[in-house]
């Protein structure tokens, strides 16, 4: 099935990009010319501002070329009817991509108010600005009373709104561009298994006014650890001990750019059968997981935010049990929800549970009489939280910890929910 649901994405990316590609040539979108009008401060420097019903109908937009310190930058849609701007969308996205900065504050996750003391949320003031913008009709017709972009023009304001102003300014000066072929919303997709490398990749993408506008592309591994994140503390070193021209997430964040730019991940071109490509310069990772994974989300469609906070997450029994085992689990959160779940032990020698097991190592079913061996019923374990998304979803039917909740998983599971609510309790890894 997701095979069919990617094919059927391949094959309705392009026919959206022929069209597109026809409507082009038919015309190029350009801004019009605003006519002559006042100054909006009367001096002989000033810029005239533009009069309501001189723009050209369609949809605009822009967005900003970085993110700032605080892991936002902003991006602007603007809609033009019978001249006039009727509609200002301003919105921010993450550099972690995921969820929009709006969405994010609607659901009580940035909470400018309770920690900032702020008047009001971000998005509430956010609201304030784009009214503003359809009553002035004109990015211009603002004064800042800081460097920082701050504005006494507009009641019930406190943040600063120079980003918003100068986005919209920059795309009705670019003219309309229209909507892009995607739904607006945030996308995941991860890999089904952990690759030699013990990494698995995941891509997080953000879509605003039907366009990819922030991509994330990682990985994690069994301890929970996010690979960009991971790489960026110093821990990777892929130039020190690889030679590489550039370490991972350097290399990561322009295939990232490049998927940004060309907007469609089947169109790009792979030299060898490892995912490596020239279409770009500065990556010679192979890229081809970011592309694929980008095509399966796109094809899965937008998530929901969840209820937990993003990051990788991890607890270990704080002993070797009678078993000889020392259980441990990882948790890997996105945009609030359970993406990945690693349940395993370690023993005196090292050796990973899950791992000894598929080695042919533990053998419950020869020895044990049991329905399947550990590592099998563990990921239906894991797949039954992932499903759930909630460790309290679970009943036992004796003091052992056995469940008839879990289909095919005869071992008592009491252990492995303990530990996720303990791995959630300490909260997401720090680097």
């Amino acid at each position: 099935m997701r095979r069919l649901r990617i094919a059927l994405l391949v094959l309705a990316l392009a026919v959206t990009v022929f069209a597109m590609v026809g409507c082009a040539k038919e015309a190029e979108p350009t801004a019009q010319a605003p006519s002559a009008a006042p100054a909006v401060v009367p001096a002989p420097a000033a810029t005239p501002s533009v009069p309501s019903g001189n723009y050209k109908d369609g949809i605009y937009y822009a967005m900003d070329e970085a993110f700032g310190s605080s892991g936002w930058k902003y991006a602007v849609t603007i809609t033009v009817e019978g001249g006039n701007i009727v509609d200002v969308d301003w919105n921010g996205l993450n550099v972690n991509a995921g969820v929009d900065k709006k969405t994010y504050d609607r659901a009580g996750r940035y909470n400018m108010v309770k920690f900032g003391g702020a008047q009001a949320e971000w998005y509430q003031q956010a609201q304030k600005a784009e009214a503003h913008l359809i009553k002035t009709q004109d990015p211009r017709a603002i004064t800042y009373t800081d460097e920082s972009g701050h504005t006494d023009d507009i009641a019930g304001v406190s943040i600063h709104v120079v980003e918003m102003f100068e986005l919209a300014e920059k795309a009705l000066a670019a003219g309309p561009v229209g909507v892009g072929m995607y739904e607006d919303g945030a996308y995941f997709a991860i890999a089904d298994e952990y690759p030699s490398s013990g990494w698995k990749e995941y891509v997080s993408l953000t879509v605003i006014n039907g366009r990819i506008a922030a991509v994330n592309w990682s990985a994690v591994n069994k301890n929970g650890d996010d690979k960009k994140q991971y790489d960026k503390a110093g821990k990777y070193n892929m130039v020190k001990f690889g030679g590489a021209q550039a370490e991972w997430y350097q290399q990561a964040e322009k295939a990232e750019a490049h998927l940004i730019e060309i907007q469609n991940p089947t169109l790009v071109n792979y030299i060898d059968d490892e995912g490596h490509t020239d279409d770009f310069a500065g990556a010679s990772i192979h890229v081809d997981a970011l592309f694929e994974l980008a095509l399966e989300a796109l094809a899965a469609g937008p998530v929901e935010l969840g209820p937990y906070a993003d990051g990788g997450y991890f607890a270990s029994d704080d002993a070797f049990g009678s078993s000889g085992w020392k259980g441990n689990v990882s948790l890997f959160v996105k945009d609030g929800n359970i993406v990945n779940v690693y349940w395993s032990a370690v023993n005196e020698a090292g050796d990973d549970k899950k791992v000894y097991d598929m080695e042919g190592k533990y053998n419950m079913v020869k020895f044990g009489g049991a329905i399947d061996e550990w590592y099998v019923q563990a990921q239906r374990v894991e797949n039954y939280l992932l499903e759930t998304q909630d460790p309290k979803k679970i009943t036992y039917k004796d003091d052992n910890g056995h469940t008839d909740d879990i289909s095919g998983a005869t071992i008592h599971v009491n252990d492995f929910y303990a530990l996720v609510e303990k791995a959630f309790a300490a909260g997401p890894k720090k680097y």
